[in-house]
């Protein structure tokens, strides 16, 4: 699978929403070659389709007083925070290419991540029966996507993806329960190395791990 890399640096949530709906139109119509997203949100609390009320802890105003985007999409999956030190992937990939297993799609994108990881030397896995990356029994990242059924092209066409916790203020989880997992605590690259990590070199080491997962 052959796919172009965008480096989108620190991009409001909508705008980049929108973006995502702009390319999978023009994937579909075969007007443009899959895409990989890459950025970093301002501090964003997202509600997908599978979200309960209860994992929003305080109020829309408090929320906004903090500084904080709260959101509803149509991505699956429960509630998530985005913020600066993460890193965000958006695969915008036809899955025609690869026999349209929404499943297998999901498995791919935690191995791009433990792949990643691996050459941080952070031992990371999945975790049964959730779907994102662990280390023991702490979430490193989270994984919530849309399959978006093609118009002109047979298949479904991939939009949001993966956010990663490099160097990002676990903090801001205590705000929400992040994905409604209340029992398991959440992690990120900079804890488990006990320093900052590169954001480039991470961004490297996924479009490594994403070419060899997925193809060049």
């Amino acid at each position: 699978m052959n796919f172009a890399v965008q480096r989108l640096g620190l991009a409001p949530y909508m705008e980049t929403w929108d973006k995502q709906k702009e390319l999978v139109q023009s994937i579909d119509r075969g007007q443009l070659d899959n895409q990989l997203l890459l950025l970093e949100h301002p501090h964003t609390i997202t509600l997908g389709r599978g979200s309960h009320q209860e994992n929003i802890i305080f109020s829309e105003d408090y929320y906004r007083e903090q500084g904080i985007h709260l959101v509803e999409i149509d991505r699956g999956g429960d509630v998530t925070y985005h913020g600066p030190g993460q890193l965000v992937g958006y695969p915008l990939f036809h899955l025609g290419e690869r026999g349209n297993n929404a499943h297998g799609y999901l498995r791919d994108l935690e191995e791009v991540l433990i792949r990643a990881l691996k050459h941080f030397g952070i031992e990371a896995g999945r975790k049964e029966p959730y779907t994102g990356v662990w280390v023991g029994d702490v979430k490193i990242a989270a994984i919530g996507v849309k399959f978006n059924r093609g118009r002109n092209r047979r298949g479904y066409i991939t939009s949001h993806g993966f956010a990663l916790n490099v160097n990002t203020d676990l903090r801001y989880f205590q705000l929400i329960v992040p994905c409604g997992i209340q029992e398991y605590g959440v992690t990120s690259m900079q804890e488990q190395l006990g320093k900052p990590v590169d954001m480039n070199e991470v961004m490297e080491q996924v479009i490594k791990s994403t070419r060899e997962v997925f193809g060049s």
